[in-house]
């Protein structure tokens, strides 16, 4: 599927992403490259400087932990926007290695905020997540991603009020789509295709895919439309405001991976998890049912944003995607 492009004119317009070669980052790059801004795309890793990028997009390489060389880009790219994507987002990792996630979410954000002091009309958009750690909602923090991520909006917040900076965040669900991710879809894709490769006798067949519960309830929004959702918040959004995006509609676990096996051409090997639970009924799309991470944040919805491709296109997309090893192809 080919990326959306943006409604209004952007020629001339200077957007930093960071965490460009991610999954989400490389839609980004594509959507804001194809509607005319000049994208700064920054990796962290040489081998991420031949991610795919559209030709003339331009790839910055930054270690977003050091300070200096985080001042330095600000000053060479000059960007009018920043669109803050990179970060660590892997809970057994964050147990691991919880310093690290402190300074990959919290001091590298830091690190821009205060380089972009420097140019006090630059718009920063910062993602936060949506396993964020709220205060008072329960014993402590689950996990050190989690109170990473409350840590890095509380700065973001804190240093847009302390300095004037016209700070905004996001917080999107469960983004899904064409790309290298590591989601709960894409993991499955991943798995229908090995599954499929097996039956043909090209290798070994996977081990058995394992679901925690076939009734967990999850929204899940294609990342296209999450990149279409920054913009409208870049351009339109209140400083000082977190955006939640989503699609309106939860669905269970169960759903979705039926609706990915129904696209499998042979047998896959499926642990349903604990089956006790009672179907928990999905949410229709507008209902206004608040879930267990609602807070105070706004909906993009506001600003005249809505999702447009519909979950199964999704799931088509990310079949079509792991079918066909064209590795940097998004579309």
């Amino acid at each position: 599927m080919d990326e959306p492009v943006s409604d209004v004119h952007m020629k001339g317009r200077r957007l930093l992403i960071t965490g460009a070669a991610g999954f989400t980052g490389r839609h980004a790059v594509a959507y804001f490259h194809n509607a005319g801004a000049e994208v700064t795309a920054v990796v962290h890793r040489p081998t991420a400087l031949s991610a795919g990028f559209p030709e003339g997009v331009r790839v910055q390489e930054c270690d977003l932990s050091d300070r200096k060389a985080v001042a330095a880009m600000i000053v060479e790219a000059a960007p009018d926007e920043v669109l803050h994507l990179a970060g660590k987002n892997s809970v057994p990792e964050s147990w691991r290695d919880p310093l690290l996630y402190m300074e990959t979410n919290v001091m590298a954000t830091l690190y821009l905020l205060e380089a972009l002091r420097a140019r006090p009309a630059g718009r920063i958009l910062v993602a936060g997540s949506r396993l964020k750690y709220r205060p008072g909602t329960a014993d402590g923090p689950p996990h050190p991603y989690s109170f990473s991520k409350m840590l890095e909006e509380l700065v973001s917040l804190a240093w847009g009020t302390l300095f004037k900076q016209p700070v905004l965040l996001a917080e999107p669900c469960n983004l899904i789509g064409p790309g290298p991710s590591t989601g709960f879809c894409s993991l499955l894709a991943q798995h229908i295709v090995r599954s499929e490769e097996a039956a043909a006798g090209r290798n070994t067949g996977p081990q058995t895919f394992k679901l925690s519960s076939r009734h967990v309830l999850r929204d899940f929004l294609d990342v296209r439309d999450a990149v279409r959702a920054y913009d409208y918040i870049l351009r339109q959004g209140k400083t000082g405001t977190v955006y939640r995006i989503d699609s309106g509609t939860q669905r269970s676990l169960g759903d979705i991976a039926g609706k990915l096996l129904a696209h499998a051409e042979a047998p896959v090997l499926m642990d349903w998890g604990a089956d006790t639970a009672e179907e928990q009924p999905v949410k229709p799309a507008g209902s206004g049912e608040p879930d267990a991470a609602d807070g105070p944040e706004k909906n993009a919805a506001i600003l005249g944003w809505k999702p447009e491709i519909r979950l199964e296109h999704s799931i088509q997309d990310i079949v079509d995607y792991y079918r066909s090893r064209r590795g940097g192809s998004l579309s």
